[in-house]
């Protein structure tokens, strides 16, 4: 697959430069901001080239304007991460409408950063429609993408099919990790936890690539509306349906110690609350220790996990997001890339 890279990006131009700004909030605070930080790269290097940079992205599911999804408090984090870079830039804005071309326009002849606001508050966005990002789209040279884990269609993520496109560095390097998975070793194990039942969609492919495939977290509940097959093994939970027991831990621990491939996605129990981590915590441990050569890990709550018990060295991969790594593993592309 031959991808532009950002490094080809002419000098001077307008670029609308795609991040992934889904960050995880807790108060309007943001918990995480790894996502951020994988990006820099990228910012600099158009930022080095003296190109004018406008970043667009999501944070949520809303389905219209609502404040709680805003992106301004992701806007300052990401001027703050900048601010300890050599490539600060000198102005900024944050633009709350991008369909409407009066005040991007003065955005535009003022700044170098125009950090848009968030664009699932546009009903087109999600529908995959370009008509509200024409005003961006007319005054831009070059699209930039650098969020791999927003996989779903949106309009933000085919602006390639309006503008030349690139790739991010961090697009790219995630990608080559994605790639692997085609060649992965046998017998491949896939796990699957956390509260997103979304994940069983995957299913009836996932059955056909693997060779295990072992589900916790709360995807158990929903387990007579699946398909069948002996290559999936349900978790049994704790009474309170909070973790999986401790004979579903050492089932998964045995079959672990036999795969030669692992990918993990979504926590086994609720993670948030110390008292049911002990599922998650044991699994990220036989993972860690298990002889598998490629291990790959997704999901907040998995790496952290993973990261508690100081054994990050011990994956190969750690993806950006689940639902991307699951895309690219039961169909070989993206619509980034279509």
């Amino acid at each position: 697959m031959n991808l532009k890279s950002v490094e080809l990006v002419p000098e001077k131009s307008t670029v609308i430069l795609r991040l992934d700004l889904d960050l995880p909030l807790s108060d309007g605070k943001i918990m995480d901001n790894s996502r951020l930080k994988k990006s820099l790269p990228t910012i600099s290097h158009l930022l080095g080239k003296s190109c004018q940079l406008v970043i667009v992205g999501h944070l949520g599911r809303p389905q219209s304007r609502d404040d709680r999804y805003s992106l301004k408090s992701v806007y300052l984090e990401l001027l703050s991460l900048l601010s300890v870079t050599s490539q600060e830039p000198q102005n900024s804005i944050f633009l709350e409408d991008p369909s409407d071309p009066g005040p991007l326009k003065l955005a535009l002849s003022q700044n170098q950063i125009i950090f848009v606001e968030n664009l699932r508050f546009w009903p087109d966005e999600t529908a995959g429609s370009f008509p509200f990002l024409q005003p961006l789209i007319d005054q831009s040279q070059a699209f930039v993408n650098d969020a791999i884990a927003a996989y779903h269609p949106a309009a933000s993520i085919t602006l390639h099919h309006v503008l030349p496109g690139y790739y991010g560095l961090s697009f790219l390097e995630e990608l080559q990790n994605l790639a692997k998975l085609a060649t992965c070793p046998h017998p491949l194990t896939v796990i699957l936890g956390g509260a997103k039942m979304d994940k069983l969609d995957y299913l009836p492919a996932l059955i056909n690539l693997s060779d295990h495939i072992l589900i916790g977290g709360k995807l158990p509940t929903q387990k007579s509306s699946t398909p069948e097959s002996d290559k999936i093994y349900w978790a049994s939970l704790t009474p309170d349906s909070f973790d999986i027991d401790a004979a579903s831990i050492a089932h998964f621990t045995q079959i672990l110690n036999s795969s030669a491939t692992i990918i993990w996605y979504g926590a086994l129990g609720f993670y948030e609350n110390q008292a049911f981590r002990t599922g998650t915590i044991e699994i990220a441990r036989a993972i860690a220790l298990s002889p598998a050569v490629f291990k790959v890990i997704a999901g907040g709550d998995t790496s952290a996990s993973v990261k508690d018990l100081g054994m990050l060295d011990k994956i190969n991969f750690i993806c950006n997001g689940g639902g991307v790594l699951l895309e690219y593993l039961t169909k070989g592309t993206l619509p980034a890339l279509e």
